[in-house]
């Protein structure tokens, strides 16, 4: 296969739309994951692929032009972890990487996204850095037991964000891959909302009132421990939130419609969309 796009992170909650999107294009587009035999989605081919495997670079990126690039979020030593493929990426001819960074890397230099957004810049190679706002998928996801049990718990205080739908991103992501777009976009929602202005909206579409709660930050960490025990995960959500809180997190920029030429989904068409899901009752969500 010649003038491949590689798509990492293929399962995940951006990677999975950028799979369907580029699906019946003109170019061939391979998905590489850890789990092939588990992998059921929309792809020309699909390899193993594993950022710490190196025995996996050759297949993973042979014969390709573009890259679409998820940091796996367990990686945080960038130099060790993520270097080594994305070096073997570009030996093996990729010209193009889209990245899938966080909104502020350009002024939060101690974030992973922010090394690896250097390191590529270094490289020579065209990049563009998708600068994502906090995901609306992730009230479905992380947040969705609770939110069906009426509560939303985060440490934001009074804080806006400026929520953005992980469609929206992909969609840009492939226009960047299909167009050869280059640049950092800054990605968000029409608008910033509050988490009372979030739980305002989740129960005027769900049949049940959903309340927010503030928590202070140390009772936040402690039952995101006892519910998953992932202490990396939760010292990320962590973070996110208190951004929101200090008032960081809810800039809203035109990116979204100023590279699909169309406004960006709102927060309410959002939990519409997915209000099956946040019900609960065998909806799926997209």
């Amino acid at each position: 296969m010649a003038d491949v796009i590689v798509v990492t992170g293929a399962t995940g909650t951006v990677g999975s739309h950028v799979l369907r999107e580029l699906a019946g294009g003109d170019r061939p587009v391979r998905a590489a994951v850890r789990s092939p035999d588990r992998f059921d989605g929309p792809a020309d081919e699909v390899v193993a692929f594993d950022f710490t495997d190196p025995a996996t670079y050759r297949a993973a990126f042979a014969g390709s032009e573009s890259l679409f690039l998820v940091r796996p979020p367990a990686l945080s030593n960038v130099r060790r972890d993520v270097v080594p493929p994305l070096s073997a990426a570009i030996g093996a001819g990729v010209e193009h990487v889209v990245f899938l960074s966080v909104i502020g890397a350009d002024r939060a230099r101690f974030v992973p996204h922010a090394r690896i957004e250097s390191w590529l810049g270094d490289t020579g190679v065209a990049t563009t850095f998708l600068r994502a706002s906090f995901f609306m998928q992730n009230l479905t996801t992380v947040h969705g037991e609770e939110i069906r049990r009426g509560r939303l718990s985060v440490p934001a205080g009074g804080g806006n964000t400026s929520f953005v739908d992980a469609r929206d991103v992909a969609a840009v992501g492939v226009r960047a891959l299909r167009e050869g777009l280059t640049g950092a976009f800054d990605l968000t929602g029409p608008e910033a909302l509050s988490y009372d202005e979030v739980c305002d909206v989740l129960s005027s579409v769900l049949p049940h009132r959903v309340a927010y709660v503030d928590p202070s930050l140390a009772r936040f960490l402690v039952d995101r421990l006892r519910a998953e025990r992932d202490p990396a995960k939760a010292l990320v959500m962590g973070g996110i939130y208190t951004s929101a809180r200090l008032g960081l997190a809810g800039r809203v920029t035109n990116d979204v419609s100023r590279t699909l030429g169309r406004d960006p989904v709102g927060f309410e068409a959002f939990v519409l969309d997915h209000r099956e899901l946040l019900l609960g009752d065998g909806g799926v969500g997209d």
